[in-house]
């Protein structure tokens, strides 16, 4: 009972451990580019952290009790979804932080970071009364803000989908861990809701560090911030596409032979 209660409760410092992975933080990191509060940003996390407990319960739950195998392909097309969902999260940033607008002679114009409610981004702007050259959802992801936030939930639906998506693609390799250390279901269970907590904790954590050089310079150096959100944005569709070709083709998704090795 002993043996077993450690390999539970290392299950929360492997999951503070997960968190730290290199497509969680690039996903992460790019969602919290545009908020201007550490604790936002920590709230963010946690929904991240509760979106991927859910489908690795859901997952990982289904392969422990009723020893589901996932084929190669299936497997993945579930990590191809967080690849396709880094390279989106990166053009939607960068959509909103390069947009600079053109703008009318003689209005005393500049470049600055500009924001409308808790949407960042960048453009040409003046003091004169019709200096704002453009609608406040000017930009797509702009225009998500302002039709979706009238919900209230939209701005924690968000991480969530994102962890349920990042979920799908970790789910496989914790259940197969847990089988071979936990031969019990009841507590292979309990080790992946402890996991769960430790991934939501960790998770909280990065975001929350990674958020205050973004909440630091805003206010202080406006253009570091937005060099800032560009990087975020640029590495999330980089790193996105590094992984489509990983999946597609050193796996062997796109080909007739794939070769899946949860990790």
């Amino acid at each position: 009972m002993l043996t077993l209660l450690s390999v539970v409760l290392l299950g929360f410092f492997l999951g503070m451990r997960h968190a730290t992975d290199p497509d969680h933080v690039v996903a992460i990191s790019t969602i919290v580019s545009r908020e201007r509060s550490v604790a936002a940003a920590a709230v963010i996390g946690v929904m991240w952290g509760i979106g991927h407990t859910m489908t690795i319960l859901v997952v990982g739950g289904a392969i422990i009790l009723f020893g589901i195998v996932i084929p190669p392909r299936i497997g993945l097309a579930m990590e191809l979804s967080v690849a396709l969902m880094l390279i989106l999260l990166g053009m939607l940033n960068l959509t909103g932080v390069m947009q600079l607008p053109d703008h009318p002679p003689g209005h005393d114009a500049h470049v600055h970071v500009h924001s409308h409610g808790d949407f960042v981004h960048t453009h040409r702007h003046g003091h004169a009364p019709a200096a704002h050259s453009h609608a406040e959802d000017a930009t797509p992801l702009g225009w998500l803000d302002r039709t979706f936030r009238r919900l209230g939930a939209y701005q924690m639906i968000r991480p969530l989908v994102v962890g349920v998506v990042h979920g799908l693609a970790g789910s496989a390799a914790v259940a197969l861990l847990v089988l071979a250390a936990i031969p019990t279901p009841a507590w292979g269970i309990v080790y992946l809701l402890v996991f769960g907590t430790g991934t939501i904790a960790g998770m909280m954590l990065i975001t929350a560090a990674s958020s205050l050089p973004l909440a630091y310079t805003k206010t202080r150096f406006s253009r570091v911030n937005h060099y800032l959100a560009v990087a975020s944005g640029v590495l999330s569709v980089a790193f996105g596409l590094f992984l489509v070709y990983r999946i597609g083709f050193v796996d062997g998704l796109f080909t007739s032979a794939p070769r899946w090795i949860p990790d």
